[in-house]
């Protein structure tokens, strides 16, 4: 130790009870000339701009840090946030223009290989295989995103989902290969992608926008899902009129003879490969993204602050102790300084330990159960349009193309009708009513609608079913869809937020693959056997979804409201984490002093201490 002072005081009524402050004075880090220099961080671009940069020049870590999130939580809504929407959004626009096309492409591509017949597990296994590599890249890109950082692997999922976007076009049949086969396991790596793309955009966008429209940011990006399924379709109306002179002479499968095979198997190829190109405009801005501010900050935070007592960080530190204690020694004032980090590191054991607590596992239970129940009905209803519009006798002729043409047709009207605005009106209203209180909303809504269909299926006319099938699109996003995505976004602490982002939005692909392929059989259960029509127990199936929204009630009252808080209020409020920034403003407004009395000082009695300045 090095400056040592001894003070001896007499308290007020003048008795002599000594008290010591001693002073520990460690040596100051000099100065660096090129400080801002090694401060500066890599990328930014006219989307995403390097808030951390802008502060490079301030030497404290931790003031620069508190200046920076400043910035960020405080911009207002500007073409900055535009473009963040656009580049975020463009990626979920490719997401869902390649998840949901399939659900066309398998209709063109029936008449190829199967007469208009594809096998049922057939069908099956092409539309729940992208969800099988979904929910292998929710959990992976999550976790990576925070072992490694954001901007390591933004833009990889959307490399990913291109190239095999262009590798499912080239695929066919031979001798050697098995088509279906091939076309699953491209289908599960574009999964792959498409899965990185949900955690990653989530916090990225979350972590850069504003406090005051972060939700309307993020539901913008989410929104573009809309978009995607619009542009799937009419993709696929483009592709079936101008190849209406080769398929209108078939009126069933089996009058589709090779010009009509050719036709449609062009059809499908185009339909799947044009969704390579959104994601072509997006790949640049993604790719030369600055780190997220929060993920950098924190880890810069982290690495200046003390955590054990030989710490070379600390400048200054008081350390109080009364008269009273005899045995005071070097060893003592060791052990006073030695604190535990503001900001754990992370790891499995840490993430353990904190989601084992109720407090906090309760919340990630609740972002994960509600996102499961939610995608079983949303999946459920659009990965099935065809069939549903079938049921309801609107795409219900046997001509190749009319059969094709209202089958994209009525998938616009239930997009164009329902999810669209359901989307954004969630925009609009996320950052005024809040993002739980729109859930609960959307979960009773779809939990009435669905019982309606349900059980009074049969004394409803095919007009009444389509409108009550738009009611439950426009619930479902102007509800949990929407929330479901935002609210992991934003209430966990940044070390663990992609990871358990990751993990929520995986359980939701699993009620996807579990309305694939348990709940999409059940359209047809005993059907064939009782000489009923095709699809009789989709009333059945639509009153298993509403049991699932029923549930979603209950899951949605684990989550917190996150609306106009910033990250690291969120944060502390719900995980107890501490804001070092905030730590640090509350060590200097609450100097202690020489003549600071015991019950002035924060610390314990025998380890009362001040980190007064953080290099």
């Amino acid at each position: 130790m090095s400056d040592f002072e001894q003070h001896i005081m007499k308290d007020e009524s003048g008795d002599d009870d000594k008290k010591f402050s001693q002073k520990v004075q460690t040596k100051s880090i000099p100065v660096d000339p090129h400080y801002a220099e090694r401060n500066m961080t890599v990328g930014g671009n006219a989307a995403f701009h390097n808030y951390v940069n802008d502060f490079a020049h301030i030497d404290d870590p931790l003031e620069r840090r508190r200046l920076a999130l400043e910035k960020i939580d405080e911009t207002s809504f500007g073409w900055l946030q535009v473009r963040t929407i656009l580049v975020a959004g463009v990626g979920f626009m490719t997401d869902s223009y390649d998840i949901f096309a399939i659900n066309l492409g398998i209709s063109m591509m029936s008449y190829v290989f199967w007469k208009g017949n594809m096998p049922a597990s057939t069908s099956t296994l092409l539309k729940v295989s992208t969800s099988v590599g979904t929910v292998i890249g929710q959990f992976s890109f999550g976790l990576a995103a925070d072992i490694l950082g954001r901007k390591k692997i933004y833009g990889t999922e959307l490399i990913i989902v291109i190239v095999t976007c262009i590798l499912q076009c080239t695929i066919g049949p031979a001798p050697g290969i098995n088509f279906v086969a091939v076309l699953t396991f491209y289908r599960i790596v574009m999964g792959i992608g498409i899965g990185g793309d949900y955690p990653l955009s989530s916090i990225i966008t979350s972590e850069f926008s504003t406090t005051k429209w972060r939700g309307a940011i993020m539901g913008a990006v989410f929104a573009n899902q809309a978009w995607g399924q619009i542009m799937g379709g009419i993709v696929a109306l483009i592709t079936v009129a101008g190849y209406k002179s080769e398929i209108e002479h078939a009126n069933s499968g089996a009058e589709c003879d090779a010009r009509c095979r050719k036709a449609c198997d062009q059809m499908w190829r185009i339909l799947i490969g044009f969704g390579a190109v959104p994601g072509c405009l997006a790949l640049y801005f993604r790719l030369t993204i600055p780190e997220s501010p929060r993920y950098q900050l924190d880890l810069d935070a982290g690495d200046h602050l003390p955590s054990t007592s030989n710490s070379s960080k600390v400048h200054e530190i008081d350390v109080h102790y009364d008269g009273k204690d005899s045995d005071f020694s070097d060893r003592d004032l060791e052990k006073a300084v030695d604190i535990e980090p503001v900001i754990p590191k992370a790891s499995f054991k840490d993430f353990w330990r904190h989601f084992s607590q109720w407090k906090y596992g309760k919340i990630l239970i609740g972002t994960a159960g509600s996102w499961f129940m939610v995608d079983i009905a949303f999946y459920g209803l659009s990965l099935n349009t065809a069939v549903i519009l079938q049921a309801i006798n609107y795409a219900g002729s046997s001509n190749v193309y009319k059969k094709l043409w209202d089958s994209c047709v009525g998938n616009l009207i239930l997009v164009c009708a329902g999810s669209l605005p359901g989307y954004w009106v969630s925009v609009l209203c996320i950052d005024t009513l809040g993002r739980k209180p729109i859930q609960l909303l959307g979960f009773i809504m779809l939990t009435i609608w669905f019982c309606v269909i349900g059980f009074a299926y049969h004394k409803i006319p095919p007009n009444g079913l389509l409108g009550l099938y738009i009611i439950c699109e426009f619930f479902s996003n102007f509800g949990p869809n929407v929330t479901t995505f935002i609210v992991p976004g934003e209430c966990f602490p940044t070390r663990y937020r992609s990871t358990a982002h990751g993990l929520s939005a995986a359980c939701g692909k699993v009620g996807a693959i579990i309305a694939q392929t348990v709940l999409g059989n059940l359209i047809n259960h005993n059907c064939a056997r009782d000489g009923k029509k095709k699809n009789c127990w989709l009333p059945h199936v639509m009153e298993i979804f509403a049991l699932f929204m029923l549930c979603g009630i209950f899951t949605t009252l684990l989550i917190p409201e996150t609306t106009n808080m910033t990250l690291e209020e969120i944060s502390e409020k719900y995980h107890g984490e501490i804001d070092p920034s905030k730590l640090r403003r509350m060590n200097e407004n609450g100097e202690h002093h020489e003549n600071d009395t015991e019950s002035d000082s924060p610390m314990p009695k025998k380890k009362k201490n001040i980190f007064k300045m953080f290099a």
